[in-house]
């Protein structure tokens, strides 16, 4: 996949945990997640080395082979090192403390796909004061509490997830303590996809999860694994 195009590729999202996925290591889990249906990868790597983050997301992207979108978190600069290698990395994913969206925006260029991490009105507002197109999609949450994001805000639950959502035009993937059976609530609450942390990284079959993980998303009938992300 390439270029920033609708919004299909968000409903069931990666999000990597190297403690997680433990010794079978994050590209194993990348590779039987994509092959369960993961529409996107987002490479989370806190503590690793720019060299050791920029290794593991040219290997990534060669594993995806275009099957999903890659997209990194916070490291802007690995983004681009990595397109400059050739790797097929489609975007960037930002908090709130990272470098400023706009200033994203402008370093990777119009074609990169642009995550901005939101959880409150005020993140919203400011938003929508900048240029359309700055940002592709808002990563929403947290839902419920999680131990993957240690120090979240106050979880939003589907309903304030909902209210969120509803004042942006942009699209929103809920984020944080979310269950495979939450996914009917998010689409009726408007999402545009789920984030998966640890649902997918410590299963004992990351493909069989990610795979009920779409096939709840398509509206097909699937075993419930009752995972959380």
């Amino acid at each position: 996949m390439s270029g920033r195009g609708g919004a299909d590729y968000l409903g069931t999202y990666l999000v990597t945990d190297p403690v997680l996925c433990g010794e079978r290591g994050v590209l194993s889990v990348i590779s039987a997640a994509v092959d369960g249906g993961a529409t996107t990868v987002q490479i989370r790597e806190k503590t690793a080395s720019a060299r050791d983050l920029f290794e593991l997301t040219v290997r990534a992207s060669e594993i995806i082979a275009g099957r999903a979108r890659l997209i990194v978190d916070d490291r802007v600069d690995v983004f681009l090192a990595a397109r400059a290698e050739g790797a097929r990395v489609d975007g960037v994913h930002v908090g709130q403390t990272d470098l400023p969206v706009a200033v994203v925006r402008a370093l990777v260029g119009t074609e990169a796909v642009v995550g901005l991490t939101a959880n409150t009105s005020a993140h919203l507002a400011a938003v929508a004061e900048l240029p359309s197109g700055t940002v592709d999609y808002l990563g929403v949450g947290v839902i419920r509490p999680t131990a993957t994001k240690p120090g979240h805000p106050e979880p939003l639950g589907i309903a304030g997830f909902a209210a969120l959502a509803a004042a942006t035009d942009l699209p929103c993937v809920a984020i944080g303590g979310v269950h495979l059976d939450d996914t009917a609530g998010l689409r009726a609450a408007g999402a545009a996809g789920r984030a998966v942390v640890s649902a997918i990284c410590a299963a004992d079959d990351p493909e069989r999860v990610a795979r009920a993980f779409a096939a709840a998303w398509a509206g097909e009938d699937s075993p419930s694994d009752g995972g959380r992300s």
